[in-house]
């Protein structure tokens, strides 16, 4: 490989594939490289042998389950959907609605308000606090960062999340779903901090759930999490990207000064000026210092047609590759196999469940997401329900309980736990910027920050996400 690039990437996860894209358009000149033989790294796709396999140790899953084949499911999200629009990538995918949006309060599920109307026939609240909760509702419904009269003589780069839900005198409860369902904060530490972030949360979720005009503001990919990477692979070929699957080792190469100068494997060395990467590419450069949720679906920004689904699990990086990080952090995880949908959501066959940390005595949130066979996810009857929490125990059955309770009846269980990675290494000094493993959040919204954080650092200039919406929209809906 005689021939110098600008960037290599290292893995096909959905942060390294974005990437590679957006340097792609942007006219570098990139090597994408991958030692699996598949698209996806974190985030591919298993059928329901392999899932079996993957947790129970053989490729036999029982016969009522239903065929391998008709078993997909996937998670991811916001802000993507506006690089999707942004790169045109678009064209690759197809998505479908969640059907609902659910909190959960005192061991019961409700659907979540997202108006000042809603909020007037929602259970969750009282006759008196409806009224106070539809005044502010119609505050951030109102609220325009550019127009003084909206903000009611409140600056919310300085004044805070608590102080102005205090102005509105809203009850904890109340407070709890808004911060957590509308909001989409996964723990409290959002209320000390400046309003404006929290309020600009708030209004995505209602536009997210005007533009769709049904019961929930998400959507997702269909044939699942494992088409997005592909999608901005086929982006980058497009404009010139090379890809390399099944590549070995894949061994960063430096100088004298710890600059990267080429990535090695199979005995050849590829020379570059940046090395891209997820963490497992850089053991020695990472550390386990946050922990690692991934995202069940994303807050919709646009229509788009549907197709399939697919579900996405995810390989994990060995504990061999990761010796010298110390690990602080865990995520537990449930994927669930049933026959019906999960009791009081009016019968929907996908929806996402916020469960509080305060209602359940955490220091964090747990998500529960299900989809169905209505989307191609398994075959007919059958519905596949994740339940997700940052790990406080090292009990996983025990701790995602809560979760697990509301499903009713379940087929099959499957337990796991994994680590989240963080970048340690400084960019500035050995040209290796390296994507942080997906945290808590179902909204994907901090997978772009991280995205496009690492894109500012790579090449010097902010990403433009300004894009017309509506137009996306009007033309999905033509199509």
């Amino acid at each position: 490989m005689d021939e110098t690039y600008d960037v290599i990437v290292l893995g096909t996860g959905l942060k390294e594939c974005i990437l590679s894209g957006l340097l792609s358009v942007d006219g570098l000149k990139v090597l994408h490289m991958d030692r699996n033989d598949y698209y996806g790294g974190e985030s591919t796709s298993l059928n329901l042998v392999q899932l079996w396999k993957h947790f129970k140790g053989n490729d036999k899953p029982p016969e009522q389950l239903g065929t391998s084949r008709e078993y997909n499911y996937m998670m991811a999200n916001g802000s993507l959907v506006r690089i999707l629009i942004h790169t045109n990538v678009t064209k690759y995918l197809n998505f479908k609605a969640v059907d609902g949006s659910f909190v959960y309060k005192k061991k019961k599920i409700y659907k979540v308000p997202a108006t000042d109307a809603e909020a007037l026939k929602s259970p969750l609240m009282g006759l008196f606090e409806k009224r106070r909760a539809r005044k502010f509702f119609i505050y951030v419904q109102d609220y325009d960062e550019n127009d003084p009269k909206s903000h009611e003589k409140l600056d919310l780069n300085i004044v805070t999340v608590r102080k102005l839900i205090s102005k509105y005198g809203l009850e904890d409860d109340t407070v709890d779903f808004i911060g957590h369902a509308l909001a989409l904060h996964n723990d409290d530490s959002y209320l000390d901090q400046p309003a404006l972030s929290f309020v600009k949360r708030m209004k995505l979720y209602a536009e997210s759930l005007a533009r769709f005009r049904g019961g929930s503001p998400y959507i997702y990919p269909l044939y699942g999490l494992g088409e997005l990477p592909q999608a901005f692979a086929r982006l980058s070929a497009v404009y010139g990207g090379t890809y390399m699957l099944n590549k070995p080792e894949c061994k960063v190469e430096f100088d004298g000064d710890g600059k990267v100068v080429g990535v090695t494997s199979e005995g050849e060395t590829a020379k570059c000026h940046k090395v891209v990467c997820d963490p497992s590419y850089l053991p020695d450069k990472v550390t386990s210092n946050e922990i690692v949720l991934y995202s069940l679906c994303f807050p919709l920004e646009t229509n788009m047609n549907p197709r399939k689904l697919i579900i996405s699990t995810l390989p994990f990086i060995a504990s061999s590759t990761m010796q010298q990080v110390k690990k602080v952090g865990k995520v537990a995880r449930a994927v669930c196999i049933m026959s019906h949908p999960i009791p009081d959501t009016n019968d929907s066959h996908s929806v996402q469940v916020i469960l509080p940390q305060k209602q359940l005595g955490r220091k964090s949130d747990m998500y529960l997401f299900c989809c169905s066979y209505a989307h191609n996810v398994a075959p007919k009857g059958k519905y596949i329900a994740f339940v997700s929490a940052e790990a406080e125990t090292d009990n996983p059955e025990q701790e995602l309980k809560p979760g697990v309770d509301l499903l009713g009846t379940v087929d099959e269980i499957f337990y796991d736990t994994y680590d989240r990675y963080v970048p340690t290494n400084d960019h500035g000094v050995d040209n290796c910027f390296i994507s942080a493993s997906y945290d808590s959040t179902t909204h994907f919204e901090t997978t772009v920050i991280d995205v496009m954080e690492m894109y500012t650092k790579i090449t010097g200039k902010n990403l433009d996400l300004s894009v017309d919406l509506s137009a996306a929209s009007a033309a999905e809906e033509e199509a």
